[in-house]
């Protein structure tokens, strides 16, 4: 193989590399799927939820608990996160989400890049958001391509795919549920939630 041929290859993996991690599913495919998906409805009060980070090669390298409590005034929804990670470590995370119309929200917490804008429909919510991510002593500025499904019985499930300079780094798996939430608040305080999770 030459030199030119290498390069070619080179070339056609980057861009099979960056493709792959785009996706033609559009919103709108959701528009008649149920249960109905109202974010400002669901996340009002207290929720809990369940994930883990799988990176590009498809190990899982996180896993985390997330008990959240969300605020709704007829106009914004103030959902504040702390999530605690199998490691020990914790963190807290405010998100402001402003609901522009029926059916579209624009949003921001602490470490997003710009606005967050997001669009519900049927089931569905999708929105993508950039994020200043810290990664070892390090901070990477990413894109999460974000989407929610509601369930039956109250399970809403998430997936996020994290790229940066449009290459896939990642995707992050969430199951949000309020009666789990319940049932752990009354049995555990809070950095027993992974434990508890896992048990």
């Amino acid at each position: 193989m030459n030199g030119r041929t290498s390069f070619i290859l080179f070339i056609c993996l980057i861009f099979a590399s960056v493709l792959s991690g785009c996706s033609s599913m559009k919103i709108e495919d959701f528009k008649s799927t149920q249960p109905e998906f109202v974010l400002e409805e669901y996340f009002e009060g207290r929720t809990m939820a369940w994930g883990l980070f799988e990176d590009r090669f498809g190990n899982v390298q996180r896993q985390f608990v997330v008990t959240m409590d969300g605020t709704w005034d007829g106009t914004t929804l103030i959902l504040n996160e702390d999530f605690v990670y199998n490691d020990g470590e914790t963190e807290n995370r405010v998100w402001t989400l402003t609901k522009t119309d029926e059916f579209n929200y624009q949003g921001s917490t602490q470490n997003s890049v710009g606005i967050a804008a997001g669009t519900r429909s049927g089931n569905a919510f999708h929105w993508k958001y950039d994020f200043n991510l810290k990664v070892g002593d390090d901070t990477w500025k990413v894109t999460f391509d974000d989407w929610m499904f509601m369930q039956p019985n109250g399970v809403l499930l998430n997936k996020a795919t994290v790229t940066r300079w449009g290459f896939k780094l990642g995707t992050v798996y969430l199951s949000f549920s309020k009666p789990a939430a319940q049932a752990a608040v009354k049995q555990t305080a809070a950095p027993e939630l992974f434990l508890v999770a896992n048990q």
